[in-house]
């Protein structure tokens, strides 16, 4: 007898061509529509989410369809491209609801495999752009509950996005449901968050009626993998953050001068710099395993996506806070974006699951030793 040995695929972690071009083009509208102080002057605003900005996004340059096969009516790519456009808005923090319509509502509603009826219609409004989905549950991920008594009621709070949401993606014991966010019975408040470009809301459901999209067996495993998805493409939009955060320090020190020198020559200056550099590099190879595993559908991709978020959600802290303690005094100032990236930073820190829950996970997962 031939014994047969699995062959283990190396996960790809560099950039194709055409990934290149979509950084490019992502990258040349966040400058023009999303620099520091429009971002600024919007989160002053009541309205800090820019309906054009979505437009030129999800449907100009196509990136809300990219999940979504071409049938669809999406660009038929995947997670991989998706996890470059989070890099861009990672170093942006642009207000837009990628993360939470164009890769959670967008991956549970691809995994209830139905393209026909409701679910496609579905798909190929949020793949145009048209409509916005957000997954009505905390940004932590712990699912709330809503009742289902022949309406639905419910309070979930800490829904990110739930303010731009043209629709609700609505678990319940009963199954997942689509509501629309101006239905009688729905009220979305907006909450005082840390991170004012990802705002947060407190969705309430009084006797609400929406669209059964699937029953509660189907809804489960459906509902978890958007949050998969979501966790996993996180890494890559703190992976961008940190990025951010490095370049421009880099940059303010070798500009800024003290003793006649650039203060970036200071040795111990240096010393903080490189190691964060090295930390960065290293988010860089697991946010971009995580992409790939979610791309390929690799068994490992539970793995993958935990050691992402373990290490790059504290990579992503750590460059934000060096980031405002090298500028200086500038870096305290309202004005500077330090601030914006430190929040979001922190933000997601929590977001899908804590690196501590992460790390859990990983024990489990490789049936490791409890500490």
């Amino acid at each position: 007898m031939t014994a047969q040995t699995e062959e283990t695929v190396a996960p790809d972690l560099l950039y194709s061509e055409a990934e290149d071009d979509l950084r490019a083009a992502v990258r040349l509208l966040l400058a023009d529509r999303a620099d520091a102080p429009t971002v600024i002057a919007r989160i002053e605003s009541d309205t800090p989410y820019d309906p054009q900005l979505w437009k030129a996004l999800g449907a100009d340059i196509g990136a809300a369809g990219l999940l979504v096969p071409e049938k669809l009516g999406g660009q038929g790519a995947s997670h991989r491209e998706a996890a470059v456009v989070l890099e861009e808005l990672g170093r942006s923090v642009a207000p837009a609801p990628y993360l939470t319509s164009a890769v959670v509502a967008t991956e549970t509603l691809l995994a209830l495999g139905t393209e026909d009826g409701p679910v496609g219609e579905l798909l190929g409004e949020l793949a145009a752009g048209r409509k916005v989905a957000v997954l009505a549950v905390p940004f932590s991920a712990e699912v709330g509950t809503v009742a289902v008594t022949g309406t639905l009621d419910g309070i979930v709070t800490a829904v990110a996005d739930a303010a731009a949401a043209d629709l609700l993606l609505v678990p319940t014991s009963d199954g997942l449901y689509a509501v629309e966010a101006g239905a009688t019975g729905v009220t979305v408040e907006p909450l005082v968050a840390l991170d004012l470009t990802r705002p947060l809301a407190t969705v309430t459901l009084t006797a609400a009626t929406g669209t059964r999209l699937a029953d509660a067996e189907a809804a489960r495993p459906a509902v978890r993998r958007g949050l998969l998805a979501g966790a996993g493409l996180l890494a890559s939009e703190q992976l961008g953050l940190a990025e951010w955060c490095l370049t421009e320090t880099v940059r303010y020190t070798r500009d800024r001068h003290q003793f006649n020198r650039p203060v970036g020559s200071f040795q111990a200056l240096k010393h903080r710099m490189a190691q964060l550099w090295l930390q960065v590099v290293s988010a860089r190879a697991a946010a971009r395993n995580a992409a790939d595993a979610l791309a390929s559908g690799s068994p490992d991709t539970p793995l993958a996506v935990a050691v992402a978020q373990a290490y790059c959600s504290g990579v992503a802290v750590r460059a934000a806070e060096e980031c405002i303690q090298l500028h200086g005094g500038i870096g305290m100032t309202w004005e500077h974006p330090a601030h914006l990236y430190l929040k979001r930073a922190k933000a997601d820190s929590i977001a899908y699951g804590t690196a501590g829950r992460h790390r859990d996970a990983i024990a489990e997962l490789m049936e490791l030793p409890a500490p």
